[in-house]
C-alpha cells in the first residue's frame, strides 16, 4: 500500500477525531444536566472572602442527593432550601451540617424525571455582624432525578454514539477529498447510529425515565427528536449514494445535520414529571 496513502489516511482520521473530540467536550460542558460552577464574593470586616460552589443538575437513582459547599470554618452556617419544580409549593428549609470544611445538606429523592429547585442561604458570623448571601441566586437551580441505567446498556450507547459521530465526520471529510469512496464509511455510520441512537437510546430512556420514546409525536424531548431527524437524513443520504449523480452533497448535508444535532445541548426539553398532575391523581385515588 502506498505510504503517502497511509499518511494521508491517518491524517484524515486524526482530523476527524479532533473534530469529534471538540464536539464531545462541548456536549459535556453544555446543557441542563451539566453542573453549575461559580463563585460569590462576600465583604467581611476582615476583607473579601470568595466562596466557590458547584451545584449538580442531575442525579441518578432514587436516593437522596447530597449538596456540599466548601466554607472557611464552622462559623459559617448554611440553610438548604428546596421545592418541587413548577409548583406553588413553599420553600422547604433544611439546616446544613458542617464537617471537614464543608456544609452539607440533602435533597429528598424523587421519582424518575422529577425536578427540584434548590438554593443555599449562607451566613457568615463575623465580629458580631452577620453577612449573608444566596447561592447561586434567589431563583436557585434545578436538578432532575433519573433512574440508574445499567453499565452494559449505557457504555455501549455512549461508545456507539461517539463512534458514529467520528465516522460521520470522517465520511464528510472523505466527501470533500475523494467523493468516490463513501459507501463503506456511510454504511458504518448509519449502522452505528442506528444501534446507538435508535435502539440503545430508547432503552437508556426507559431505564432513566420509564418511557421508551418521549419525542415526536408523543412529547418534546429534544434528544429524541434530534436523533430521529439525524437518522432520517442519514438514511436519505445512504439512498442517494445509489440514486444521485452527485451523492457527496447528500452526505455532506447529513454530516452537517449530525453536527447540528451534537451542538444542541444534551437533554434540552427532556422528560419532566408533572407534579401538579401527580397531586391530582393522588387526590382522586384518596377520594375514590
Amino acid at each position: 500500500m502506498n505510504k503517502n496513502f497511509i499518511k494521508n489516511n491517518a491524517f484524515l482520521w486524526a482530523l476527524a477525531a479532533l473534530l469529534t473530540l471538540s464536539l464531545a467536550i462541548y456536549q459535556r460542558m453544555t446543557g441542563p444536566t451539566y453542573a453549575l460552577k461559580g463563585k460569590t464574593v462576600l465583604q467581611l470586616p476582615a476583607g473579601e472572602q470568595t466562596v466557590r460552589y458547584k451545584f449538580d443538575r442531575s442525579h441518578s437513582g432514587n436516593d437522596n442527593h447530597s449538596v456540599q459547599l466548601k466554607v472557611p470554618d464552622n462559623s459559617w452556617q448554611g440553610t438548604l432550601e428546596w421545592k418541587r419544580f413548577k409548583t406553588s409549593d413553599a420553600w422547604t428549609a433544611v439546616a446544613m451540617t458542617f464537617a471537614n470544611g464543608e456544609l452539607q445538606g440533602f435533597l429528598p429523592g424523587q421519582p424518575p424525571a422529577g425536578k427540584l429547585q434548590y438554593r443555599i442561604k449562607l451566613e457568615a458570623l463575623q465580629t458580631g455582624a452577620t453577612i449573608s448571601a444566596v447561592l447561586p441566586d434567589e431563583k436557585g437551580i434545578v436538578i432532575r432525578f433519573k433512574g440508574k441505567v445499567p453499565p452494559f446498556i449505557l457504555v455501549p450507547h455512549v461508545i456507539a454514539m461517539f463512534a458514529a459521530m467520528l465516522l460521520a465526520t470522517r465520511t464528510g471529510i472523505q466527501a470533500l477529498v475523494k467523493p468516490t469512496e463513501l459507501k463503506k464509511l456511510a454504511y458504518w455510520t448509519v449502522g452505528l447510529f442506528s444501534f446507538g441512537g435508535m435502539f440503545l437510546g430508547p432503552v437508556v430512556q426507559l431505564y432513566a425515565f420509564g418511557a421508551l420514546w418521549t419525542g415526536w409525536p408523543y412529547g418534546t424531548d429534544l434528544t429524541d427528536n434530534k436523533t430521529l431527524i439525524a437518522w432520517i437524513v442519514w438514511l436519505l443520504a445512504l439512498a442517494m449514494l445509489h440514486l444521485a449523480r452527485k451523492p457527496a452533497r447528500w452526505v455532506l448535508a447529513a454530516v452537517f445535520v449530525m453536527w447540528g444535532v451534537y451542538l444542541i445541548p444534551h437533554s434540552m426539553f427532556g422528560s419532566e414529571l408533572d407534579y401538579n398532575k401527580l397531586d391530582q391523581q393522588k387526590v382522586m385515588t384518596t377520594s375514590g
